[in-house]
């Protein structure tokens, strides 16, 4: 970057930097940084896919490379959840309990690809589409609940963004994070209209969602 010919610099200084210019810089001093600082091998909560590209279990995001990754870590969202985590740990130490052996938090090997179907349909009362996703975890971890969260186009890293979009996830482990790019436009989450259903028996994740119509009628 060329500091000594910038508007408004005088000759033989570094030239004045605009906020967002500075902004990339602290942005890449940081993650110059992570990367001499930082020991991935002892992340908890970072996995690598499959596919090669990197997740934060934390988030819930993928990342293309592992600067990308540490990038993220450095950021606001990753550090108001590890203060979220951090405040919830020390609130479950803080509480009564009786004396038990911690098992160390450790990367988990992830198994695969869950399988899925999406059904999509329309309600014949109101005219409003409808997606249906059905996840199977037969291996899910005993007690555990997979978990499913909306992403924006511009959070995730794997394909150019597109305002028209958004990401549906579903996570739980030990299987990897799979995602879902659905129209972005309004969800209805009236009663009824947004659902999720873990069945533990037969190890199903259902989740149905309604998209609201410029034209719904409801009787």
């Amino acid at each position: 970057m060329d500091h000594q010919n910038r508007v408004g610099s005088k000759p033989g200084s570094g030239g004045n930097l605009s906020h967002s210019q500075a902004a990339v810089d602290r942005r890449e001093r940081l993650r110059k940084l992570a990367l001499e600082t930082i020991d991935l091998a002892k992340d908890p909560y970072l996995l690598r896919n499959h596919l090669g590209m990197y997740e934060c279990r934390l988030c819930l995001t993928l990342h293309r490379n592992e600067a990308n990754y540490l990038a993220h870590t450095q950021g606001r969202r990753h550090q108001t959840n590890l203060a979220k985590r951090a405040h919830e740990e020390s609130e479950a130490n803080a509480a009564p309990r009786m004396e038990t052996t911690r098992t160390p938090v450790r990367n988990k090997i992830r198994i695969g690809r869950p399988g899925y179907k999406v059904t999509k349909s329309r309600d014949p009362r109101t005219r409003q589409r409808t997606l249906i996703f059905e996840v199977d975890y037969p291996d899910a971890e005993a007690g555990l609940q997979p978990r499913h969260r909306f992403m924006s186009a511009f959070e995730q890293k794997v394909e150019a963004a597109d305002k028209r979009y958004q990401y549906l996830l579903f996570a739980c482990d030990p299987y990897e994070i799979i995602g879902f790019k659905i129209p972005n436009e309004p969800i209805d989450k009236d009663e009824g209209r947004f659902a999720t259903n873990w069945n533990a028996e037969t190890k199903k994740f259902t989740l149905q969602l309604y998209f609201i119509e410029d034209d719904t009628v409801v009787e």
